[in-house]
């Protein structure tokens, strides 16, 4: 029962105590931008000090109370509140061996040596419950003569948490590091206080105290690390964009492309799955009545296979530059990129050139998709031609060339894998026959309109689920000289 002003005193903050560490808990939950398993820590943390705290009022406000029941229940209650103490320990020792980054050995060890001093914590009140505190005939709390031992536990991880901070603080931030020290002295201190004058329950106070104090330390230092985490990963989206845009401008993409040449007309579009992908498709005059069309896939997605692309590109057009045939060209490209590819990366490349003046077209193929062919005057079917081995995969790979012959109306289409691969909610893809089958359906179109059909047909085939893979295709309508 509450008699003097000191015992109001405690009451009083002890339940001040319960409203902040309340708040406290309010705030970790409603702070999203924490790493979940630092949010539940906390949270376990504080629900953890709350209820060894209202243990401790509940104690003080039962004391003196008459009976049998009463006696039975304060028992009960001061044994939670020892056993939640240990337990604050144990968890504050967790949380030193996370921050200490101890080696993986070494924490092991002192995980496993936790546990077994919380094992001993509880061992100790309940064998010895007795010995460590009593009530009196009136229910007036007593120490009993081996109290000590409740607080032994509790040391044992106190000393360990020391030895953590003090070898491992070069791994610490000093904030933090400052927060762990106090929330370990203030205990101490408040017992030695609370030694001089023990009306006021100081330990309750230094308890609640330190917590927020280390509370309020690790969220801003995690406040910090989410700041600088935006700060990067806005810097990274900026790069990437940029990147997205510099890929973007590495091949063909203003149209019509060569409007002072009557004799074909070509379109082309790429759809990185990400900001920046491995596709790539090119086209550009190598002379006056020589055009090169080159469709690729490379190895991977991303940054990487983004620079990769980048590189083969200026290879495959430096070689055909220099007037070689396709097979040539392809050789060429896998010599020097296997020369210097220790990531083993590697690209598949269907490469064309096409005489102009006679329709007729030169190709080979390493590793790619079949290009699609529509005569004049029939429908588009596959070109099952012949592949050669991926380039970057192998040092001295031959290739075969092939040829076909264009006349006015034909038209050419090539793509990469993810056309066909298009994948549905349902996991079943897009396929070669679909893809065959749109293109017969806008058979009449040009360029520009035949691949606004695909695309169309592929959005509403996989509608909704995510894209896994670059979206690039190419069609070129070869119309002849005007007579």
């Amino acid at each position: 029962m509450i008699e003097t002003v000191p015992e109001l005193i405690n009451v009083l903050l002890i339940a001040g105590g319960i409203g902040v560490c309340g708040l406290c808990f309010m705030q970790i939950t409603s702070s999203l931008h924490l790493r979940k398993e630092v949010r539940r820590y906390f949270q376990v943390f504080f629900v953890l000090i709350v209820f060894y705290v209202t243990a401790h009022l509940v104690r003080r406000l039962m004391e003196g109370a008459p009976g049998g029941e009463v006696q039975t229940a304060l028992y009960v209650i001061t044994f939670a509140e020892m056993f939640s103490a240990g337990l604050m320990a144990h968890m504050m020792s967790l949380l030193v061996l996370v921050v200490s980054k101890a080696p993986e050995k070494t924490a092991k060890r002192v995980f496993i040596g936790l546990y077994g001093v919380l094992a001993l914590h509880v061992a100790l009140l309940a064998v010895f419950n007795v010995n460590i505190f009593y009530f009196t005939d009136a229910n007036e709390y007593t120490r009993g003569a081996l109290y000590l031992l409740s607080n032994l536990s509790p040391f044992i991880m106190l000393v360990v948490d020391m030895v953590m901070l003090i070898k491992y603080r070069k791994n610490i931030d000093r904030y933090v590091k400052t927060a762990f020290w106090n929330y370990m002295i203030a205990p101490v201190v408040a017992m030695a206080l609370q030694a001089i004058y023990s009306e006021i329950q100081f330990i309750i106070f230094a308890t609640v105290g330190a917590a927020v104090y280390m509370f309020a330390i690790i969220m801003k230092n995690q406040n910090e690390q989410f700041a600088a985490k935006m700060l990067d990963n806005s810097r990274i989206e900026t790069e990437l964009n940029m990147a997205s845009r510099i890929q973007a401008d590495m091949v063909p993409n203003i149209y019509p492309a060569f409007p002072d040449r009557e004799e074909f007309d070509i379109y082309a579009t790429m759809d990185p799955a990400k900001e920046v992908g491995g596709d790539f498709y090119d086209f550009f005059l190598i002379d006056d009545d020589h055009l090169c069309m080159v469709m690729a896939d490379v190895s991977g997605k991303g940054v990487p296979a983004a620079l990769f692309m980048m590189a083969s590109k200026i290879i495959l057009a430096n070689n055909a530059m220099m007037g070689k045939s396709p097979a040539q060209i392809l050789h060429d490209t896998n010599a020097s990129i296997c020369s210097h590819n220790r990531e083993e990366m590697f690209v598949t490349v269907w490469l064309g050139i096409l005489e102009i003046s006679t329709g007729k077209l030169t190709a080979a193929n390493a590793g790619h998709e079949f290009p699609v062919l529509k005569n004049a005057s029939g429908a588009y079917e596959l070109v099952k031609d012949k592949h050669g081995f991926v380039i970057g995969g192998m040092e001295g790979a031959k290739y075969k060339e092939y040829e076909l012959t264009l006349t006015p109306g034909s038209k050419l289409f090539l793509y990469t894998d993810g056309i066909p691969e298009a994948t549905d909610a349902e996991g079943k893809m897009f396929g070669l026959e679909n893809m065959v089958a749109t293109l017969n359906g806008v058979r009449e179109d040009g360029p520009v309109d035949t691949l606004k059909g695909m695309k169309a047909a592929v959005d509403g085939f996989v509608k909704n689920a995510e894209q896994f893979d670059d979206l690039t295709m190419l069609c070129m309508e070869y119309k002849g000289r005007r007579q």
